[in-house]
């Protein structure tokens, strides 16, 4: 079983499923008023191996991931540039999916907008000033944090802390508030705003209230897996959390947050902040599995600086990977007359499922996968092919389940690949002088030529 790190309790404890077989997951998804950043790459890329990961072991897995199609960072550009804000949102989500399509993220099953979920949030605020969890002040209404008894939960830290420190979102406050942890659950609108009809005046919803909804609706009570960056657990999931306790709902049963891309002097990359590397631009300059590399060798909850050495560290290591897919392309396939179907090799796969269980520990299941790479390759020298055979297939079984797509495209034409058979040949007929100059006349074409018991393979150097 896999366990995970939970927030709420602080203890690393199995990731329990509400069905047997299923696992539901809430990921909070982007605001879209602007390309998408590296720190957004790094937490669609943690939660797009976890599901992977799940889905390898046989888990099926609902991923419900929402779009902020409307906040006041939305408006405040549509109003610099003179635009419609509804422009501006349906654009930048374009761009948000798309780079994520680029860095091999697997689309969540269920993408809800906050615009299409009004009438649902007007409801549940309805119900929390029914229960006196809400109140109305000039500026909107308010959730009141002092009808939840352990408000705070997810932060582990007192309520002045967390008021002076609040990610990237202002913690919104108004002269009229009774608590200054209390937040706004309906926006009055300003003149010329996007707003929708409330019986309390037209608006619009509050961040922190559109993802209990969401979440709630599409999954349910009570389900598995909330998830997201570290810098969301106070306001953002800790105030999702409190409406839904304040309804007393069973919200998700499990909370799982990774760490921060920061800058080389440590700082977190935030929009707000300005120190930002867009993930369109990175994905221009790099092979896109570079990113992933990168991140499967640090651990989702640890910080992690990218810059130049690692990202081409990265890069290295993935000609590396992409270099014994090529090799052992034609082991992975047959094991030979006797057995017509290659088995993984299960020690492999047992100490890789021992290390992505263990809090999904990417960095010691990558140093399983290089470990079997060079054991492959040991055994593919000397010759024993059932061996290498099996630990390829092992090692391709870890690549489907971490989602890192192999490129073993080489195209060798037609003239090339006569002059390895021709090789071949002239070994078999023991004249190494011939198949000598045919090895140097390929790689004079820029071929690397790697000669086996089961023959000559090519591949581009």
């Amino acid at each position: 079983m896999l366990n995970l790190y939970d927030t709420a309790t602080s203890q690393i404890r199995p990731l329990k499923q509400r069905v047997p077989g299923q696992l539901s997951i809430y990921l909070c998804g982007p605001t879209v008023y602007g390309p998408p950043h590296i720190g957004h790459g790094r937490a669609t890329l943690v939660y797009d191996i976890l599901r992977r990961y799940l889905e390898w072991t046989g888990v099926a897995v609902r991923l419900v991931s929402n779009i902020t199609d409307i906040d006041d960072k939305i408006i405040d550009r549509a109003t610099r540039e003179n635009r419609p804000w509804l422009d501006i949102a349906q654009k930048c989500e374009h761009v948000w999916f798309d780079s994520m399509s680029r860095l091999g993220v697997l689309r969540p099953t269920d993408v809800p907008r906050a615009t299409e979920y009004v009438e649902q949030i007007v409801g549940l605020i309805a119900e929390l000033i029914a229960k006196d969890a809400a109140y109305a002040t000039d500026d909107g209404i308010y959730m009141s944090t002092s009808v939840v008894a352990d408000y705070g939960l997810l932060a582990h830290q007192n309520i002045d802390d967390m008021l002076a420190g609040g990610g990237d979102r202002t913690v919104f406050g108004a002269d009229q508030k009774k608590h200054p942890a209390d937040f706004v659950l309906w926006k009055f609108s300003k003149p010329g705003e996007p707003s929708w009809a409330s019986p309390w005046g037209e608006g619009r919803p509050g961040w922190h209230s559109e993802c209990v909804v969401m979440s709630l609706e599409l999954l349910g009570e009570g389900f598995d897996l909330h998830c997201g960056g570290a810098d969301l657990r106070f306001p953002h999931h800790e105030n999702e959390r409190a409406q839904a306790v304040a309804l007393g709902k069973d919200f998700a049963h499990h909370w799982m947050h990774n760490g921060f891309v920061v800058d080389p002097e440590g700082e977190k990359m935030s929009k707000s902040l300005g120190n930002v590397t867009n993930l369109p631009d990175l994905l221009d300059r790099y092979d896109a599995r570079a990113y992933r590399m990168l991140l499967l060798q640090t651990h989702y909850r640890s910080p992690v600086k990218v810059g130049l050495d690692n990202i081409d560290a990265s890069v290295n290591a993935l000609a590396g990977v992409d270099s014994f897919a090529a090799r052992t392309s034609s082991l992975a396939v047959l094991t030979g007359s006797a057995s017509p179907l290659v088995s993984p090799d299960e020690a492999t796969l047992i100490a890789f499922r021992n290390a992505m269980n263990d809090d999904l520990n990417t960095p010691v299941a990558m140093a399983v996968m290089f470990d079997a790479i060079r054991r492959a390759n040991v055994a593919v020298d000397s010759g024993d092919t059932n061996l290498a055979a099996a630990i390829s297939s092992a090692v391709r079984e870890m690549c489907v389940a971490i989602g890192l797509q192999l490129n073993i495209a080489d195209v060798v034409d037609a003239d090339a690949q006569a002059k390895a058979v021709a090789l071949d040949a002239a070994r078999t007929a023991k004249d190494f002088a011939k198949a000598d100059a045919l090895r140097v006349e390929l790689q004079s074409l820029g071929w690397l030529v790697e000669t086996t018991k089961q023959g000559t393979t090519l591949r581009k150097v």
